[in-house]
């Protein structure tokens, strides 16, 4: 095969990045705008040794799972690479992604994979004749499937890019724009919508356009390390309705605060509350307005200073029957109702009588383990929760929400997981929960829990890839696989939490 080919293809999976794969005697091709399920004639443009790369040139025949995109920012944003996929597809298509890690990382020969647990929300049936009664993208994206789940929305902030003719010159439009980053790259699309966040998130986007262009505010440009906006983020607590707004900057501060605080507070009070969805009769109102200094390279998002320029420097959000402080650096699920059933998960996988130990092992914010603590006492055990997080507002924040609560048997350490477990040679836990972040478990932590031989070992991840990896490595050490249960916590994206259990074979 070579570039310029024409192949037909069948195509049976799906990348995470959206792309279609297809096998041509026995080569992988992998097929940006294909779906599951299509037959397509496809022009290869990179050939590689083992894979290459195609666009579609001809739809032979749609998959059955085909639908229509409902967000007119489809294929220019890098978000809902899913959207033309039917929802209940995208849990199945899913749901075979972690079996197939699981088996050519994890060394796994047949992995008990449950079915993805979705959302609710979904009225597919309802879609087509939706979009031809011409509903709005936001009713199109509710009949097609869940909607609004994302309590988070990082936007990026750009008025550079556009360029316009005066006298004959070619010169720069500073058009405001607030939104996401097309996929690989930094290029900014202006979204006035987006069907997977909270309303307040689009309201302060329209905010601060609006301030960026009265005031002739500019944005960051990487190119020359100079500009003021960087990017907005917005939380929303969905259970309480608070929302804090950060605003990451190039500098010391910012021209006219008290006009964009106003324009913020404004926008986010005019939110009628919704009258249904996830968010049904939720009054926003605006608590927090923070400014994060980060002078550092684009690649991070946020800096290390926070200045709680108005309002608390903390949001407050209440989940199952539990509250939580939310602070700007601290990491807390991005779907609420999801997070429930995540945890679900977790609670079942554990088993818990009420007098276990349970380490809570980068713990974050505390949130499992404060579900676990909370089980306990509600089942009169004296059982308690041992957190060990690196992060030390995290560790801060852990200890708060577990005072707010009234919980008293649970226990947080700041400090490296591995380097701290060994050290607690007096405590004999009988489960341990593993949450990392993207890139898996540091070796010498697997080794350390496999060490104290922890009986039940539950491990929450949010790339299948590299727990795939690490399960292999925890067999080695003398656990047994047993199961996982994909969760969705990200519809539309290729984006999966995963939760698995595994015993000690002691």
């Amino acid at each position: 095969m070579e570039k310029g080919s024409l192949v037909r293809l069948t195509i049976e999976d799906m990348s995470a990045d959206g792309q279609g794969i297809g096998k041509a005697d026995g080569f992988a091709v992998f097929v940006r705008g294909a779906l599951p399920g299509d037959v397509v004639m496809a022009e290869l443009t990179k050939v590689k040794k083992s894979y290459g790369l195609a666009r579609v040139r001809e739809l032979l025949e749609p998959s059955p799972a085909r639908r229509e995109a409902f967000c007119p920012y489809f294929r220019q944003c890098g978000g809902c690479v899913y959207q033309e996929l039917a929802y209940e597809s995208q849990l199945e298509l899913k749901r075979k992604q972690v079996s197939d890690k699981l088996r050519r990382l994890g060394g796994l020969a047949e992995p008990h994979v449950q079915k993805t647990i979705g959302m609710e929300a979904g009225m597919e049936a309802g879609l087509d004749a939706g979009l031809k009664a011409g509903m709005d993208e936001r009713r199109k994206a509710q009949a097609a499937g869940p909607v609004q789940y994302r309590n988070k929305a990082v936007m990026a902030v750009s008025t550079g890019g556009l360029m316009t003719k005066k006298g004959g010159i070619a010169v720069p439009v500073h058009e405001p724009r607030v939104g996401f980053f097309q996929a690989k790259s930094h290029e900014v699309v202006d979204c006035s919508s987006c069907a997977l966040q909270a309303p307040p998130a689009m309201a302060a986007a329209d905010a601060l356009r609006r301030f960026m262009r009265e005031d002739n505010i500019t944005s960051y440009d990487e190119r020359w390390d100079k500009g003021l906006m960087k990017h907005m983020i917005v939380r929303t607590a969905f259970g309480t309705g608070q929302v804090m707004v950060i605003l990451v900057i190039n500098g010391k501060g910012i021209p006219n605060l008290e006009k964009l605080v106003r324009l913020l507070d404004e926008a986010i009070y005019a939110l009628a509350p919704e009258t249904d969805g996830p968010l049904a009769g939720v009054e926003f109102s605006l608590e927090s307005v923070v400014i994060n200094v980060n002078k550092g390279k684009p690649s991070a998002v946020l800096g290390e200073e926070c200045i709680t320029v108005a309002g608390a420097p903390v949001i407050t959000e209440s989940l199952g029957g539990l509250s939580f402080e939310i602070s700007p650096l601290s990491f807390y699920q991005v779907n609420p109702r999801q997070m429930l059933k995540l945890y679900d998960k977790v609670l079942e996988y554990a088993s818990l009588r009420g007098d276990e130990t349970v380490l809570d092992l980068y713990c974050g914010v505390g949130s499992i383990g404060l579900f676990c603590a909370e089980q306990m006492r509600r089942q009169g055990g004296s059982g308690r929760v041992v957190g060990i997080e690196s992060v030390r507002q995290a560790v801060l924040d852990a200890n708060r929400n577990a005072v707010i609560n009234g919980i008293v048997n649970a226990t947080y350490i700041c400090g490296r997981a591995e380097e701290e477990l060994p050290k607690l040679t007096d405590l004999k836990a009988e489960v341990a929960i593993l949450d990392p972040p993207r890139a898996g478990c540091r070796p010498e932590l697997l080794k350390a829990v496999a060490q104290a031989a922890v009986p039940r070992l539950i491990y929450v991840s949010c790339d299948a890839a590299t727990m795939a990896r690490d399960i292999r490595e925890l067999c080695a050490l003398g656990y047994i696989f047993e199961e996982a249960t994909p969760v969705d916590m990200f519809p539309w994206t290729g984006g999966i939490e995963v939760v698995a259990g595994l015993t000690w074979r002691g």
